[in-house]
């Protein structure tokens, strides 16, 4: 008896003079250590702010930031976890305290003294668990964090994250990082709304000449923006899901952040932009589930 095998439709068959046998090939791929260690959008993001991290430290040859960004990550998911102990919730990886004190440690300058930056992150672990709407966090929780510093303890604030202290062109990690996180989280309606809006109001000022706007314009003002939009703007908790309400929450980020610098300055434009959208995403949330109840 005579077999052979050939592929129709992607499935192989062997041909017998009885007919034809489907050979089942669909075996389980293998899934390398890479997807495993960045498999969830939280770990996708964790990889990329290391990544930066690491980039950022050449900044230093005494590697000074090290002990500032230990402290944050170590910080944060100690409370993280005490707050899962707390409400009884499976006790794993504390994923998002960790790119909470991440983020805070990338923005504070890296001399902050230690108990600055732990009351920093203090604060943002508090508002992610205390401050909620629908079982989710109102504010992005390293933002509320880092204005509460700022307010609070005039705390410096480098972003030395965005490689704002490197060399010009290495912007260009920013960009790379951010859009692969912005990819993996499906927010990228919302980041280009944030930047359009934003440095539209900033070009159209510059044009006609109104307000000081140069520095919103170079390092290590855009490093700070591009940061904030790809990495905090795009937090999944506190940001809208539809493509439609992204366009609206990043309009309103870009548009409160820029009309700040331009009124205000200081360093607080960015995180007041951030933290006002946050909020009407929450009052937009709420709002519904009034509409909801009522009905």
């Amino acid at each position: 008896m005579t077999t052979r095998s050939e592929r129709r439709s992607g499935v192989k068959y062997i041909s017998t003079p009885k007919g034809y046998i489907i050979v089942d090939e669909n075996k389980p791929k293998e899934i390398s250590r890479w997807a495993q260690l960045v498999k969830t959008p939280k770990r996708y993001v964790m990889a990329m702010l290391l990544l930066l991290t690491l980039l950022g430290e050449f900044n230093s040859s005494a590697f000074q930031g090290l002990g500032h960004l230990l402290l944050a990550i170590c910080s944060a998911a100690a409370l993280d976890l005490g707050f899962s102990f707390a409400y009884k919730k499976k006790i794993q990886l504390p994923d998002g305290g960790i790119i909470t004190g991440l983020i805070i440690a990338l923005v504070l300058s890296t001399s902050t003294p230690p108990s600055v930056t732990f009351c920093t992150v203090a604060v943002a672990i508090l508002s992610k668990h205390l401050v909620k709407v629908k079982k989710k966090p109102i504010f992005n929780p390293a933002a509320f964090g880092l204005l509460f510093s700022l307010i609070v303890f005039s705390s410096g604030q480098s972003w030395w994250g965005s490689l704002s202290l490197l060399p010009v062109w290495l912007i260009v990690f920013v960009f790379v990082t951010g859009y692969l996180v912005t990819s993996k989280v499906n927010k990228f309606p919302q980041v280009f709304a944030f930047l359009g809006v934003y440095f539209a109001i900033f070009a159209i000022m510059s044009l006609i000449g109104v307000g000081d706007v140069a520095d919103a314009l170079r390092a290590p003002f855009v490093n700070s923006a591009l940061f904030l939009a790809f990495f905090m703007v795009t937090d999944p908790p506190t940001s809208p899901a539809k493509y439609k309400d992204q366009i609206k929450f990043g309009l309103l980020a870009g548009a409160i952040s820029a009309v700040d610098y331009l009124v205000f300055g200081g360093l607080a434009y960015l995180l007041i932009g951030l933290l006002l959208a946050n909020a009407w995403k929450a009052w937009k949330a709420a709002n519904k589930k009034v509409m909801k109840k009522a009905a």
